[in-house]
């Protein structure tokens, strides 16, 4: 499921395992509003999912929040790990369970890891994370939690780890293995659900920003419209933006060069769930298919993205605020480009999840009226 098509890849390139179903046999009424009464969350869409035979933990069915007129943002922090990648461990898990594995195996210091060992132990699985050893608080705090095995190693010695205890060990991966970013095949599939949950509350925006690393995400939207294309319940895909960082930009490059992936260094960014060096085909698929392209985002312009969603009301990871990064770049040319329409950012996990969570420290105040009075001035609250 990790290792890519052994037919078409090659020593440089990894072409990843696609999912197909028997669409004709999808039930009617799916994408009624209510749904059928089967269930909630990501059991709802079960007919157009992978087995779902790992227990659930009440993923999916996050909130559209409206920001502003025509604009909205899909809040993935409120997924049971305070990420999107709920999504995408329901269904790599169900796999491990599915084959009778002992446990699973993951390298990540952030969102994936977190996640997938959470949804372990409700399996009742092992879990082993391959993180750095500057892993955010948040995401220590949840795999000490949930009895993850934590092994502290540098980044380019994570997949050959990876493979040997996949061989030694037993334990299936839920992440990539490969030099080209393939990713397990089911987890797109779990992402498909948020272009589902998009469509039952506004049907087809004309865009969707998307915070991109490897791109699974990307692909997972794109093709869940597809998917509705097929099934005749919409006429089009929105543009799909996949949101990189500047300092990097693997998905950028390959579509600027003309290759099915591509591999870049990656400059100094606090956008750590986001900084891959290698992209995947996948993403290039999700861009061509949609019209859409590549936007690269700066660390300035991702604060500033943060800073506009929590005067929202919404605290996102920097990483997260890439989509809103993205369209707040594009200026003008939202309206040359056509999106006209109502357009989604998406925001993919918790602002527990960044490095600097915990390192802000406040000096005690005197309980007297003249010292608050003088701070309620200094931030404009007069009385």
């Amino acid at each position: 499921m990790t290792g890519g098509c052994p037919r078409s890849g090659t020593d440089e390139m990894a072409y990843p395992v696609e999912v197909d179903y028997d669409y004709d046999r999808v039930p009617a009424g799916l994408f009624a509003a209510g749904g059928p009464a089967a269930g909630r969350g990501l059991d709802r869409w079960a007919p157009l999912l992978p087995p779902l035979v790992a227990p659930g933990l009440g993923e999916g069915g996050t909130p559209l929040v409206e920001l502003e007129p025509g604009l909205f943002v899909k809040d993935e922090s409120r997924n049971p790990t305070w990420s999107h990648k709920d999504r995408l461990n329901r269904c790599t898990l169900s796999a491990a369970v599915g084959i009778g594995a002992p446990g699973v195996v993951v390298a990540s210091s952030g969102n994936h890891g977190a996640s997938a060992a959470a949804f372990a132990a409700r399996a009742g699985l092992r879990c082993v994370v391959l993180a750095s050893a500057d892993a955010p608080p948040a995401v220590l705090s949840f795999l000490q939690a949930y009895g993850a095995v934590v092994l502290p190693v540098p980044p380019g010695g994570r997949w050959p780890l990876m493979r040997r205890i996949v061989e030694r060990v037993g334990l299936h991966p839920v992440s990539n293995l490969t030099v080209t970013h393939t990713g397990h095949g089911f987890g797109p599939e779990g992402y498909k659900t948020v272009a589902y949950e998009i469509f039952t509350e506004i049907g087809v925006p004309a865009a969707v920003f998307v915070p991109t690393g490897y791109g699974e995400l990307l692909f997972g939207i794109g093709k869940g419209f597809a998917e509705l294309r097929r099934l005749g319940l919409a006429d089009r895909v929105p543009r799909l933006y996949a949101c990189e960082p500047a300092a990097g930009g693997p998905l950028a490059a390959a579509v600027r060069t003309g290759r099915p992936a591509a591999q870049v260094d990656v400059g100094p960014t606090e956008a750590y769930g986001i900084d891959c060096s290698v992209g995947g085909y996948r993403g290039v698929v999700a861009l061509r298919e949609s019209g859409g392209r590549a936007l690269l985002v700066t660390d300035e312009q991702l604060r500033d993205a943060q800073g506009e969603l929590a005067r929202c009301g919404l605290w996102a990871e920097l990483s997260s605020a890439a989509g809103l990064a993205g369209l707040r770049g594009m200026g003008d040319l939202r309206r040359a480009e056509g999106l006209d329409g109502p357009v989604v950012c998406v925001s993919t996990s918790s602002g527990f999840k960044d490095r600097s969570v915990g390192s802000h420290r406040i000096e005690p105040l005197a309980p007297e009226w003249a010292a608050v009075s003088r701070e309620l001035r200094r931030a404009g609250i007069d009385g």
